[in-house]
């Protein structure tokens, strides 16, 4: 290993086991499991609104016919068999279920700095355990969890795919990349402890060696961090962090292996030299100029904004332990953010896919982001794409989510109202489904 205070990986393994096991037998336990029909029996919604999230059209008193977790057929005039279970949201509209593309679920949003220091890799998963939980719950069929220690995110995704735990689909990435003294290092315990996080590497071949080991214990992608960051402390979110190089040897190694990459990037340069190096999204993106936009669209780069993190930090982050040097940081972007974000908002042909940054704040609230993208100039239409169409091409998922369409898998989530009129409808999911398996049903 790099580094003597490690844990060997046999260590690592053996308490992600006895973890898991730790998890499962307390979610199993606590937490209800989905409300299933005979396996094999056919299922129809009655939806009293449909919207289609391509063209944004509200299709009213459509008929969802699913079978075996997937969307059979989609319509007013559908046959409906004599067997099938019937679901009755003739008072909701209907939608696809929402994809949130970058969370940290094995995260508490109440344990920052020096607190979270005395959280181990055990603990962080069992918080994971029930954060995955909620997360569904708020109408989240799927989410990108963007760095977690120890591989914990590996276990939750291993244990949600097995029916262990309730919680959306996840794609994972294992530790973030960083260099030494970066956003994805540790730089709050003294020298003699002569600690590095997981994911530190330094040099292009360090960083390819990484992306080789994230991918051996299990990551769906590669995350990296290209500048400084709010929760960090001792860097500048402005500063860029791996040189163009790095980045370079960084994704070309992630895509040689068949693993798409995201760059955490608050400042104007960072966010070039990622696009430049070949990343498939940008995290954050808080201070892109008009080079920037032009990189995106080029590239058909992503932008995933996290708007309402940084707002809940100036707004809430006092109460919630954020560190005073956090605090700073985030006055200090919030207004250039505004600007920068309000013009990319009006740019056309940006791919703005919605992540959410949970664990900045409380879990379970990321439909608050759909507000925060309304009020810097997003259309609704576009914040809800964001949410479905778009995120699930940047996942390479497009033929599986996203959208309400016979054979896609039959995630599909219900509101009250209409939330290309009120947005904010999206916060109070009442209804969730993923997989054809009912969730939540409060109608």
């Amino acid at each position: 290993m790099r580094n003597g205070s490690k844990r060997t990986i046999e260590q690592r393994l053996l308490g992600l086991l006895l973890l898991v096991g730790l998890a499962v037998a307390l979610a199993t336990a606590a937490a209800p499991g989905p409300e299933a029909g005979e396996r094999g029996r056919p299922v129809v919604v009655r939806a009293g609104q449909l919207l289609d999230v391509r063209t944004g059209e509200l299709h009213r008193n459509v008929t969802i016919l699913i079978r075996d977790g997937r969307i059979v057929a989609v319509g007013r005039r559908v046959r409906q068999p004599a067997d099938a279970e019937v679901i009755d949201l003739s008072d909701a509209t209907v939608l696809p279920g929402l994809i949130d593309v970058h969370t940290h679920l094995t995260y508490p949003h109440d344990k920052f700095g020096y607190e979270g220091l005395g959280l181990s890799v055990a603990r962080r998963a069992l918080y994971g355990a029930v954060n995955a939980e909620r997360v569904l719950l708020a109408g989240f069929t799927t989410a990108r969890e963007v760095g977690a220690g120890g591989f914990a995110d590996v276990a939750l995704r291993e244990a949600i795919n097995e029916g262990d735990l309730p919680g959306p689909r996840l794609l994972v990435a294992g530790p973030s990349l960083g260099i030494t003294g970066g956003h994805c290092d540790n730089n709050l315990l003294p020298a003699e402890w002569n600690h590095r996080a997981e994911g530190v590497a330094d040099g292009p071949w360090a960083v390819r060696t990484q992306v080789r080991e994230n991918i051996k214990y299990g990551a769906d992608v590669i995350k990296f961090c290209a500048t400084g960051g709010v929760l960090s402390r001792g860097d500048d979110p402005n500063a860029t962090q791996y040189t163009l190089e790095e980045m370079q040897a960084l994704v070309e190694e992630a895509h040689k292996l068949g693993r798409r990459v995201a760059a955490h990037a608050h400042g104007t340069e960072g966010i070039s030299l990622a696009i430049r190096a070949g990343v498939d999204s940008i995290e954050h993106c808080t201070l892109v100029d008009e080079e920037g936009l032009a990189l995106l669209r080029r590239h058909n780069t992503y932008m995933v904004p996290t708007v309402y993190a940084l707002d809940f930090i100036l707004e809430e982050g006092e109460t919630t332990g954020i560190p005073d040097y956090s605090l700073q940081k985030a006055r200090e972007l919030k207004d250039a953010r505004d600007r920068a974000f309000r013009v990319a908002f009006s740019t056309p042909g940006i791919n703005i896919a919605f992540g959410t940054d949970t664990a900045v704040f409380p879990h379970g609230l990321g439909g608050r982001e759909f507000g925060r993208l309304v009020d810097l100039g997003l259309d609704p239409l576009r914040a809800i794409q964001a949410a479905t169409t778009v995120a699930a091409a940047l996942l390479g998922l497009e033929d599986e989510i996203g959208t309400l369409e016979p054979g896609r898998r039959a995630d599909l989530i219900a509101v009250r109202g209409n939330p290309l009129e009120d947005i904010r409808v999206l916060e109070n999911v009442l209804f969730v489904m993923k997989d054809g398996e009912v969730y939540k049903n409060e109608f």
